[in-house]
Parts: structure tokens; C-alpha cells; sequence
């Protein structure tokens, strides 16, 4: 086989990886449609628990009380499709690998899902409620609060995406010193900045209040530091 059929087959691999990950999107986006608007009153929860009585949240454009649930559901059928999207990805990828490769990558990609899952699901529990309790009470008084629906959204994603990146550093520690781009007693040394990097970070990328900074920053060089054991414990790579 010349290297243009290689080329083909590889493409017409991916091809087919692609649309049985497209496929099931649509599936799954299909089938939770009809439950749009309690998809977005679930994700709003931790917000509509809060407001005070007699108030609610506002939808200032036309379209935005059909587009906004739709975006939800849409964003819901990733969420659900993403372990087979991942599995779609492997099966195309892994061919190629070598035994040891293979043995590494696997728990990387898995530990890196659900870690991403977890940071969200750490937001949505924890973050969400100590976040808008503290705005609520910062509301000056006589100023009703009514976030937008889409304003809402855009906040909530920002959020997860935050948080889920954020809870990655385990799985980015372990890869760097199994890359041999630093080593456990670098990072060890390293300990003091990384834990103002993280504040930094929190206060960058989370409300302008002490306690979502430091639920963001702390968990970040907590689980740096779990990342630093494991790596510790990971066996080196066998030489050339």
C-alpha cells in the first residue's frame, strides 16, 4: 500500500469517526429538545434559589427565551455524547500507537474527563451558591436584580469552562514529568509559585469576591499537589 491509499484509508477513517459522533449529537440533542426549558431552569437553579422573593430573571430579546434553552440542551447532548465522542477518537488514534503509548494515554484522556466533569460539577454545587449569595447581598437596596437569561448563560459557561480547565492540573503535571520536561523535585521547588499562580489565576478568571477566588485557587494547588504524588509514584519511562 502506497502512501496516497494510507492517506485515503486515514481519511475515510475520520470521516466515518466523525459522523458517528455527529450522529450521536443529533440523537441526543433530538431527544432532550422537548425538555429545554427545564434543562435551563435546572442549570439556573442555583440563581433562581436565591433571588429575592417577588423577583426573577428577564429575557431582553425576542428570541432569547427559544434560543437560549436550545443552546442548553445542545450544550447537555455534548456533555452526554462526549465519552463516546472520546471513544470515537481512540479508536482512531490508537491504531497507531505503540503498547506503551497506549497504556499511558488511556488513563490520561479518562482521568482529563472526568476531572473536566467534576470542576463543573464542583461550580454548580459549591461555587454557584457562594457566588450569588454574596451578589445578592452586595445588591445595593432599592435595585431589584434581573440577570438576563443569555447573561446568565454566558456567566454559567465561562464558569464551567474555568473550573473544568482548572481541575486539568494533575493530568498536565503527570504529562510534563513523563515528557521529561521538568521533574518531581522541580516541582517541588516550585511549590510557592505555583500557589500564587493559582490565586492570581482565581482572581483573573472568577467574580470580584474573596470566596469564588479562593474556591477556585485552592482546589487548583490541592490538586497540584496530587499531580506532584502521582508523578512521584509513576514509574519512568523505559530508555531508548
Amino acid at each position: 500500500m502506497n502512501s496516497n491509499q494510507t492517506l485515503i484509508t486515514h481519511l475515510l477513517e475520520l470521516r466515518t469517526r466523525i459522523t458517528h459522533s455527529l450522529i450521536a449529537l443529533v440523537l441526543v440533542f433530538l431527544c432532550l429538545m422537548p425538555w429545554a426549558s427545564d434543562l435551563y431552569t435546572l442549570l439556573a437553579q442555583p440563581l433562581l434559589s436565591r433571588l429575592p422573593l417577588g423577583t426573577q430573571m428577564i429575557a431582553t430579546d425576542v428570541t432569547t427565551p427559544f434560543f437560549v434553552p436550545v443552546k442548553v440542551a445542545l450544550m447537555a447532548a455534548f456533555l452526554i455524547t462526549l465519552p463516546f465522542i472520546l471513544l470515537q477518537i481512540w479508536k482512531f488514534i490508537a491504531p497507531g500507537l505503540y503498547a506503551h503509548e497506549k497504556r499511558f494515554l488511556f488513563p490520561i484522556i479518562l482521568s482529563s474527563l472526568l476531572l473536566f466533569l467534576t470542576g463543573m460539577a464542583f461550580a454548580y454545587f459549591l461555587v454557584f451558591p457562594a457566588v450569588f449569595r454574596f451578589v445578592i447581598a452586595s445588591t445595593p437596596h432599592g435595585v431589584a436584580m434581573m440577570t438576563d437569561i443569555d447573561k446568565y448563560l454566558s456567566f454559567v459557561l465561562g464558569m464551567f469552562m474555568a473550573f473544568g480547565i482548572a481541575f486539568q492540573v494533575p493530568v498536565a503535571v503527570v504529562v510534563l514529568v513523563r515528557m521529561g520536561v521538568v521533574n518531581v523535585q522541580k516541582l517541588r521547588e516550585a511549590r510557592p509559585y505555583i500557589i500564587v499562580g493559582a490565586f492570581v489565576v482565581g482572581a483573573i478568571m472568577t467574580p470580584p469576591d474573596v470566596v469564588s477566588q479562593c474556591m477556585l485557587a485552592i482546589p487548583m494547588w490541592l490538586l497540584y499537589e496530587v499531580g506532584v504524588i502521582v508523578a512521584a509514584r509513576m514509574r519512568p519511562p523505559a530508555a531508548k
